[in-house]
């Protein structure tokens, strides 16, 4: 990797009587965007099979390259699932495809292990989730790849369209990542759509870095992707502990990273594991900074959902909403139908006695927090037209679509 590295013209500069990776200094995500759109590159750019950016950044992206070879290594560590993908599998990719990775590298993994994809795209107006509703149902979707947000609209909109339980009798696993994701909301999400809520930790830097085992228990592919931990206080890296995850891929040859600084606090241990894999275990707690003071209470958003997804499945609550406020918390819950009062009381008494803090919990009619036109129109993303009969409105020639 160090070798690798230094044909890179950001690397060139910085490895400059570097003996081993322990010489090395951290690379930031602002070094990354810095260096934008090659200044990383460690091999002739006509090697490049694909480009893309992170999303979510302010400035200058945060790319990623990769060559045709590494993007074997992609598809390889996508496929360690505890439910595996094969030519029997429809699997449906609910992720945003521009620029991201995400949606093509399970696009690709899942057509090299043999299953049909359905390319589902997310935000797009081609594809509104009436009709992902459709697809997962008549095609016999057996896998998904999405944000746990996405499982939840799902269900949203199949009882929006009149299915009862049971919506997607077809999916015996969900693959979600993208977002934090508590524990109850897992078991709510299994509980409600009858199939496992399998999870991977990755970044579009580098791909996956890590998923569930039969446990439960996320684990690290630290025989592809080398983890250390940094402590900002102390400025020393560990190789396991808690504290900020830095990462060197071993096998990164497009945009070599060393001792790349992900900024994710997380919990990194090589403890044994009931499943036998000799992996590292890993907690991702979150961002340093990430969360809201309440009533001199530090507060994530994790803690919250875990306490909302905690209640009895029949109020059937599926989605929320909080504002930290200094004093207290305020949240809104969306309750079908009748028990509202009663669940936002629980809700409430769990709130104080579990975080600590004053809350108020309000219920709001269902379509206030996710509109019912989300989950139930058909949205028009016609072809651009530009011939119109006399009765047809074409003040959208053009732009339409």
């Amino acid at each position: 990797m160090l070798r690798g590295a230094a044909n890179s013209p950001f690397y060139a500069a910085r490895l400059d009587g570097a003996r081993g990776l322990g010489d090395v200094g951290l690379t930031s995500k602002a070094d990354l965007r810095a260096s934008y759109p090659f200044g990383m590159l460690g091999v002739p750019k006509e090697r490049l099979a694909t480009y893309h950016e992170s999303s979510g950044s302010t400035g200058n992206p945060t790319p990623a390259y990769f060559t045709e070879a590494e993007w074997t290594d992609l598809a390889d560590r996508f496929v360690r699932k505890t439910v595996g993908i094969g030519p029997e599998d429809t699997m449906l990719v609910r992720i945003p495809y521009g620029l991201v990775l995400a949606g093509h590298m399970a696009h690709w993994a899942a057509m090299r292990s043999g299953a049909t994809v359905v390319p589902g795209d997310c935000r797009s107006l081609a594809v509104p989730y009436p009709r992902v509703v459709r697809v997962l149902r008549d095609l016999e979707v057996t896998l998904t790849w999405s944000t746990p947000s996405e499982s939840l609209l799902w269900v949203a909109a199949a009882r929006a369209a009149g299915h009862g339980a049971n919506p997607f009798p077809a999916l015996r696993a969900l693959y979600v990542a993208g977002e934090p994701l508590s524990g109850a909301r897992r078991r709510r999400i299994e509980e409600i759509i009858g199939a496992p809520v399998i999870e991977e930790y990755g970044c579009t830097e580098v791909g996956p870095l890590g998923s569930d085992c039969v446990h439960g228990r996320m684990h690290f592919w630290a025989d592809r992707v080398l983890p250390e931990v940094y402590d900002p206080q102390t400025g020393e890296l560990a190789p396991e502990g808690t504290g900020q995850l830095v990462i060197t891929p071993l096998y990164r040859e497009a945009m070599p990273l060393l001792r790349y600084n992900l900024e994710d606090l997380v919990e990194l241990r090589y403890d044994d594991c009931p499943c036998g894999w000799k992996l590292p275990t890993v907690r991702v707690l979150g961002r340093l900074g990430q969360g809201y003071t309440v009533d001199a209470k530090r507060l994530g958003q994790v803690q919250v959902e875990e306490l909302v997804y905690r209640l009895p499945a029949a109020y059937g609550v599926l989605f929320w909403r909080a504002r930290a406020e200094h004093e207290r918390l305020v949240v809104q819950i969306e309750v079908p139908g009748g028990g509202g009062g009663k669940a936002a009381a629980l809700l409430a008494e769990m709130i104080a006695g579990e975080l600590g803090v004053r809350c108020e919990v309000g219920v709001v009619p269902e379509g206030t927090l996710v509109p019912s036109g989300l989950l139930s129109r058909r949205l028009d993303a016609m072809k651009p037209r530009r011939l119109f009969g006399p009765d047809e409105d074409w003040d959208n020639a053009v732009v339409r679509g």
